[in-house]
């Protein structure tokens, strides 16, 4: 079965170019020109990613990244022309799995898509992880603290699985993306600390009692015991 993916843009000429790449690597295109007709696509067929352009009339991306995000985990890989740190922060804050800049290379996107792609996919081994109370269930992606499941986005679930992973052991700041499997994800170290401070928030870690920062390092998760 193709792997089916929504662009979100209004440039027919970028969607006529993805649907043809794309559609040559087994990838089937469909075209929503604005954010409220992406948004209806998305109610009205299934899809396995969304492309979200940022800067759109109307209903800008960011908009849109938070309605998918309030309903869905769906992966979202959002375009833009802007190159700023800003806008990968904000996108990635919404929820964004990733961010590429325009002008990017078909090649590149096709490449960050297959990587969202498996990260998205339940892991062929079940692993669980636990440590201080907070249990992961890698494969289905799902965390629980005291018996609550906690909403994640990917981006913070891997950040979790990565530190749970290594309880115990600092991580330094500029190494976490690349033990999350989250290397190709291009953002600065801003980025990575507002996504720590979403983790503590959802998680109830009131105090930095789980996530302890490193100053001048990175971060270490508690680990059970002495």
């Amino acid at each position: 079965m193709a792997t089916r993916v929504l662009l979100i843009d209004d440039d027919t000429r970028m969607y006529e170019l993805l649907a043809q790449y794309l559609g040559q690597n087994g990838i089937t295109v469909t075209h929503a020109p604005d954010g409220g007709r992406g948004l209806a696509a998305l109610e009205a067929s299934t899809y396995d990613a969304v492309l979200l352009d940022v800067m759109m009339p109307g209903m800008d991306g960011l908009e849109v990244c938070r309605r998918i995000r309030a309903k869905s985990t769906l992966p979202v890989i959002m375009l833009t022309a802007r190159g700023d740190e800003t806008d990968r922060v904000v996108g990635l804050e919404l929820g964004a799995d990733d961010y590429l800049a325009k002008p990017f290379s078909p090649r590149e996107l096709l490449a960050r898509l297959r990587a969202v792609l498996r990260r998205a996919q339940p892991a062929s081994v079940a692993e669980k992880l636990e440590s201080s109370g907070v249990s992961i269930d890698v494969s289905a992606r799902e965390v629980r603290t005291g018996g609550r499941l906690v909403e994640l986005t990917g981006l913070e679930f891997d950040l979790l699985v990565a530190l749970v992973r290594r309880a115990g052991r600092v991580i330094p700041r500029d190494a976490l993306l690349g033990e999350a499997g989250r290397s190709d994800t291009v953002v600065g170290e801003r980025t990575v600390d507002v996504h720590i401070s979403h983790l503590r928030q959802k998680l109830g870690d009131e105090g930095n009692r789980l996530i302890k920062t490193v100053r001048g390092v990175g971060y270490l998760f508690a680990k059970d015991g002495p």
